[in-house]
């Protein structure tokens, strides 16, 4: 995958808090968010989550700290004044894969898409491979499930489509090192995250999603099934270019990338594009590197034995 370095250019750089509990920091008061700092080291501290809470039923937020994804943050060089990078999607990464569920969309979205259905009922965590020697298709416990199977209520025979959300992973300082610098400053504005810290792209993709597709997508093909995945666009623009094929028909995996908007300080997500791509060519993407010649592997060799 590309680097998950931010471009260089006059000011400092670092990634801190996008959202919290479903709030965007940079629109939150120094209050509010000394509050929630402080309520970190309260035992048995709970807040809900607004991504899995419906009208009906108040759930709480599963993910210790509460950070739903990560900003991109820059100081100014002469005025220390700190301000999100410009640009809607410009520097946030969804860390939580709650945050994907935000108003039920994406299963809209994918469902009118990929079985013409607006209204799919969403399924989660249906069996997939049975341990090898298993008995029966129904007693045995499942070694491997599908996340999300979308499904339209109202057709026989069954339609149905797979449904895999990558959150990205991040490397470096803890949050609990922000935590503890929010619980001691009350300055106005946004605080420069004090931490270093990236999103770890290669973690995610060819580490975690590629495996995934890899076990779950040659079966789906075989039954005719395609295999949906939701990630982030910054997640997409780590990505290598990928061939694409021209219809969902030809495709193993369409993939439904989601951007941020920001209106007034409310972070909302959006569907920016819809892209179907086979298995092979998604693993070229997610690999994001080509084979170095034999000549060039046997140098680096070298240079290792002479270091």
């Amino acid at each position: 995958m590309a680097s998950d370095t931010p471009r260089k250019q006059s000011g400092r750089y670092r990634y801190g808090i996008g959202e919290w509990y479903g709030l965007s920091f940079a629109a939150m008061e120094p209050a509010q968010r000394k509050s929630l700092a402080e309520a970190q080291s309260r035992r048995g501290f709970q807040k809900v989550c607004p991504w899995r809470s419906t009208a009906s039923e108040e759930l709480p937020c599963t993910k210790k700290g509460g950070v739903c994804s990560l900003r991109l943050y820059e100081q100014k060089p002469h005025s220390n004044a700190v301000c999100p990078v410009s640009g809607i999607n410009e520097g946030l990464a969804v860390t939580c894969p709650e945050r994907f569920y935000e108003g039920g969309f994406i299963f809209e979205w994918i469902g009118e898409r990929v079985i013409g259905c607006p209204r799919p009922t969403v399924l989660g965590e249906i069996g997939f491979l049975q341990p090898i020697g298993s008995p029966g298709r129904s007693s045995s416990r499942p070694v491997g499930k599908i996340d999300h199977v979308l499904l339209d209520p109202d057709r026989s025979p069954l339609q149905w489509c797979a449904l895999e959300m990558q959150a990205v992973y991040f490397s470096g300082a803890s949050m609990g090192q922000e935590f503890t610098h929010l619980q001691h400053t009350d300055e106005p504005g946004i605080p420069f995250p004090t931490g270093h810290r990236r999103p770890d792209f290669r973690s995610s993709g060819p580490k975690r999603l590629m495996p995934q597709l890899q076990i779950k997508v040659p079966t789906l093909r075989r039954w005719g099934k395609t295999m949906t995945v939701v990630v982030g666009r910054a997640f997409f623009d780590a990505m290598a270019p990928m061939e694409e094929v021209d219809d969902l028909s030809n495709a193993d995996i369409a993939w439904f990338v989601l951007r941020y908007s920001d209106t007034d300080g409310r972070l909302r997500l959006e569907l920016d594009d819809v892209r179907f791509t086979t298995l092979e060519r998604a693993v070229e993407g997610l690999t994001a590197g080509l084979p170095v010649s034999l000549e060039t592997f046997e140098e680096r060799i070298l240079q290792k034995l002479d270091s």
